[in-house]
């Protein structure tokens, strides 16, 4: 079970802290979460929202999806606000010290915090009540593991290259909205999911992949992005769910793209689309074996 924390809150009970930004949990961050288990206390994890170029790869609701997968039993979440980016890093210590009590504390060998990004490792080492462990950088490839790398993955549709750089495969997370239903219509029902504007997202297109939802898990046709077949402009996620029928509307689910399937195009006849999605889901129960 994890507990999520806010800024002010308090954490009495020994604990394993991890000291990072945690946008996107990557195999880099998973070297950490393991040393820290084997501690034997809770794990608990610092985390911030927002302020990250190119976008988020994990939004908070979905960083508290990963982070309960990986067995974290605290969040500590930030904002990225003027006001935190501002605040020194020896205030930002002495505040979070004062609230949170680790028998141990972990960090990569690249963490800076504070303004300015002033703090350093030696300073956290001076302000600790326990002892630091500062892990090396993960390397694959022979190139460091970021969050940034695993974006440029993203966007050239490379869903292999960013997952094998994950911790927790890439998924997009939200709740089922009511769309204009020309899925059914077409004989393809899909469930539609907002784009949150801070989300760091693959390339437009169709992908093959799979949907986690209430009622279990489903093969799935995802299209991100726009429809202009039907000159619809608004970027949406769309997802035909192999073997489901029912209605998922108001409920959470995780979509979770897996291959790039082709691009997004305006074809020139519905019956033309129509085509090309049987097409699609042949390809998907081919993959699946479903």
């Amino acid at each position: 079970m994890l507990t999520v924390l806010g800024e002010k809150a308090e954490l009495p009970a020994p604990c394993a802290l991890l000291l990072g930004a945690f946008d996107g949990v990557h195999i880099g961050h998973l070297t950490l979460v393991e040393a820290a288990k084997r501690t034997g206390y809770p794990v608990a994890a610092l985390t911030i929202a927002g302020g990250k170029q190119g976008g988020t790869l994990f939004l908070p609701a979905e960083r508290r999806t990963v982070f309960h997968r990986l067995g974290i039993a605290y969040a500590l979440e930030y904002e990225f606000t003027q006001s935190f980016r501002d605040t020194p890093a020896l205030n930002f210590l002495a505040e979070l010290f004062s609230r949170i009590r680790p028998c141990a504390v972990f960090c990569g060998e690249d963490f800076r915090f504070g303004a300015g990004a002033e703090g350093t490792i030696a300073l956290l080492r001076r302000m600790a009540p326990c002892p630091v462990t500062v892990l090396p950088l993960k390397a694959a490839g022979g190139e460091k593991v970021s969050s940034s790398r695993v974006k440029k993955l993203l966007a050239n549709a490379d869903m292999a290259g960013a997952n094998a750089l994950l911790a927790v495969p890439y998924f997009m997370q939200g709740s089922v909205e009511h769309g204009r239903h020309v899925g059914s219509e077409l004989g393809f029902p899909t469930l539609n999911l907002a784009l949150p504007p801070e989300k760091a997202l693959p390339r437009e297109g169709v992908y093959g992949g799979h949907v986690e939802t209430p009622a279990g898990d489903f093969p799935a046709i995802v299209n991100i992005g726009a429809r202009p077949t039907f000159h619809v402009a608004e970027k949406k996620i769309e997802a035909y769910l192999e073997g489901f029928s029912g209605s998922l509307y108001g409920e959470t689910v995780r979509v979770f793209p897996e291959e790039f399937y082709r691009p997004t195009m305006a074809f020139p006849s519905v019956e033309a689309l129509k085509e090309q999605l049987a097409r699609d889901i042949c390809r998907l129960r081919e993959e699946k074996g479903a």
